[in-house]
């Protein structure tokens, strides 16, 4: 009896003298360690995940592996769907033993990230219903120096800290970054919130967006909240509610406003659209009080329509002759553009006040240097033309008036 024990001693220490052996192995080779990772968790994810930099890993309540030079991209496909130049991953043991599909995560950190719109809407639509499932995040995850691709346009200099992710709870997350589409460029920092990791869930937003042109800067204080809804190739908030208090400058031009929205919004690859929406916007100065729906979208371009009411013609803006200018009526109007994001293109604008009606063309940069220059023509560069029962101009009255503006450069398309 003796024997056999003395026997059972001796298995169990060649068996944990091999053991200790082979974490040795293993722990003098992390490559070979991050290999059989990868492996693994490309195998659950439906990825080719590879780590051509050194890499390396710890065990201490559950793996730390960190990985370098990293590419993940569907079998076969061109475009991956991550690069990094680094990703600090540590697990608890339950998501190795679950071979990747249980994802569970202490700390996430990823170093110049970079994901491919496109590449990554085929991997998430290849993926069955059952397997596109929030992760989740005990001590959180941090980005840092991230870029995501699109058709045409980027986001860059993204920096993302997420204290935790846990199922049921509410979501907190700081991100910042650039959003770039040549010439415009929108800088962002913003506080966001959801109710729960999951869809539908209520997304909450403030923060500070900047819209930058060559001709001009818009700076605002945002606030946001709405159902987040992403899939199907995109995301959506129905309905967004949203408030800014903005700045436009330009030149020597600064002009204070707020404005409201309530709508739909839509993202899909670099397409966002907003319709259809109601839009209130206050100011002072030259910016006019006015209520209307809307229909907004922006692809390569962007493209607006208006139509509303404005409740009385601002005192900044050139008086308006009698009989109209001392009418008390409200000016019910209609707005269309498409172009370039400064506003550059033509916009059409159609305004009414009692009997007279404006049918006319401008160009909004043109129209507010007018406004701002000293010595400025008494005729606003506009087109179009403009129709009354009378006018009152110094004394001469005029009935059944009818007034053409001409300028080649607004000459309709």
């Amino acid at each position: 009896m003796i024997a056999g024990r003395a026997r059972r001693i001796v298995y169990a220490l060649v068996a944990l003298a091999l053991l200790l052996a082979l974490v040795a192995y293993w722990g003098t080779r992390p490559e070979r360690v991050s290999a059989l990772v990868m492996q693994q968790l490309g195998k659950a994810l439906g990825l080719e995940i590879t780590a051509t930099g050194a890499s390396r890993y710890a065990l201490d309540d559950g793996p730390r592996l960190v990985l370098r030079d990293v590419v993940a991209r569907q079998p076969g496909a061109k475009d991956a769907v991550l690069r990094a130049r680094r990703i600090d991953v540590w697990v608890p043991w339950s998501t190795v033993q679950s071979y990747g599909k249980d994802l569970a995560f202490k700390h996430v950190e990823l170093d110049a990230p970079v994901i491919d719109l496109r590449a990554m809407q085929r991997w998430l639509a290849s993926l069955p219903p059952s397997e596109q499932k929030m992760p989740t995040l005990s001590n959180g995850l941090r980005v840092r120096d991230g870029q995501v691709l699109g058709d045409g346009w980027s986001i860059d200099a993204i920096a993302l800290d997420v204290p935790r992710v846990m199922p049921g709870q509410s979501v907190e997350a700081r991100v910042a970054g650039r959003y770039v589409d040549a010439p415009t460029q929108v800088p962002f920092a913003l506080n966001v919130a959801l109710s729960k990791p999951a869809n539908d869930a209520t997304l909450a937003a403030n923060g500070a967006i900047t819209v930058q042109q060559p001709t001009f800067r818009l700076v605002s204080q945002v606030r946001l909240s709405g159902p987040l809804h992403v899939g199907d190739g995109g995301a959506r908030v129905t309905p967004l509610r949203m408030s800014l208090a903005s700045r436009y400058i330009a030149g020597d031009t600064d002009l204070p406003f707020a404005f409201a929205v309530n709508g739909p919004l839509r993202i899909e690859g670099g397409a966002v659209s907003l319709s259809p929406a109601g839009v209130a916007l206050r100011g002072r100065g030259v910016v006019p009080d006015f209520d209307a729906r809307a229909a907004v979208a922006y692809t390569q371009a962007a493209m607006l329509h208006l139509a509303g009411t404005l409740e009385h013609w601002p005192q900044e803006w050139p008086a308006l002759p009698p009989p109209i200018g001392q009418s008390t009526s409200p000016l019910p109007f209609v707005l269309d553009y498409a172009g370039p994001a400064d506003f550059s293109a033509i916009a059409r604008l159609q305004v009414a006040r009692d009997e007279t009606r404006f049918d006319g063309r401008f160009r909004l940069p043109d129209v507010l240097a007018w406004i701002d220059a000293a010595n400025a023509s008494p005729l606003p560069p506009l087109a179009g033309r403009l129709t009354t029962p009378r006018l009152d101009i110094e004394g001469a009255i005029l009935e059944g008036v009818d007034v053409r503006f001409e300028d080649p450069s607004l000459a309709s398309p």
